[in-house]
């Protein structure tokens, strides 16, 4: 018998998990197996007006595997980042602006660290209008892809970097922002990555820059391609917050999103983020 009651949301991605409070989440030792299981199977799990306190979601996210603490020190709670265009709660808010666009986290990372495993968002504020999360399967999106794409898009590589993901909200950026942003080195990925699990999902997204060995604008323009039929309303989970929502989201075989809200907007999300172990390969 499943721990979970599971209502699927859209056929590609995501689903509520009914009957789950607060208490059973961050307590309960036998839901994680059960939440990382419907993970992988509808890549994202939305448990609404739950009402998570940020100790209980870092409990909760415990139980899925390590807490990123890389961020500690912009909230209270050790492994809670504030996601809000407000600097007095985030200094580094202005970098969250490049979350407007599809993309997949840890693709650039200052070392050679993993992508996430999962990310957690909680919602304490809300914006009035926008600001809502949009998902789209990357698993869904190779399996839609004919053979002889899979077999033409298997070999080619993507280069990946900060500066490609932050070019796209600041297109003419001054001297200093380029030396900040070319500060983080760049990643070079294979366009379909081939999952421990034998499954195989397109790695593509905001930071993803241009194709090894192919013109620049050819290479740009497929990828481009690409994340628009990943990505078409048919394909999308777009989720409206409401105050007390949790969501979570399996970060390696899921795009995600923010929809633009008012820069000046109360709209914040607590976010916990698993580690991952898996490199894209």
């Amino acid at each position: 018998m499943s721990l979970l009651t599971i209502n699927k949301l859209t056929a590609s991605v995501g689903a509520e998990v009914l009957g789950v409070d607060a208490d059973r989440l961050a307590s309960d030792d036998l839901l994680g197996d059960a939440v990382l299981q419907a993970l992988e199977d509808n890549g994202v799990l939305v448990f609404r007006g739950l009402g998570l306190t940020p100790r209980a979601q870092v409990e909760f996210c415990r139980r899925l595997g390590e807490v990123d603490h890389s961020s500690d020190g912009h909230h209270p709670v050790p492994g809670i980042y504030p996601i809000t265009l407000d600097t007095s709660k985030n200094s580094s808010a202005a970098y969250l602006r490049a979350t407007f666009d599809w993309h997949i986290d840890g693709c650039t990372p200052v070392g050679d660290e993993c992508p996430q495993k999962a990310t957690v968002l909680s919602a304490v504020a809300v914006a009035q209008r926008g600001g809502e999360t949009e998902f789209a399967n990357s698993y869904a999106a190779y399996e839609a892809l004919t053979d002889e794409e899979k077999r033409r898009f298997g070999s080619l590589r993507v280069v990946h970097s900060l500066e490609a993901s932050q070019r796209r909200v600041t297109p003419d950026p001054t001297p200093e922002q380029l030396r900040r942003w070319r500060q983080r080195r760049t990643h070079e990925h294979p366009l379909v990555w081939t999952h421990r699990s034998g499954r195989r999902s397109l790695v593509l997204g905001a930071s993803a820059d241009y194709v090894v060995g192919m013109d620049r604008g050819a290479g740009r323009a497929l990828l481009d391609e690409l994340l628009g039929r990943a990505t078409s309303p048919d394909m999308i989970y777009s989720h409206r917050w409401s105050v007390g929502d949790t969501v979570i989201w399996d970060n390696q075989g899921v795009l995600h999103r923010a929809a633009p809200y008012d820069p000046d907007s109360p709209r914040e999300l607590l976010r916990t983020t698993v580690l991952g172990s898996e490199a894209i390969e």
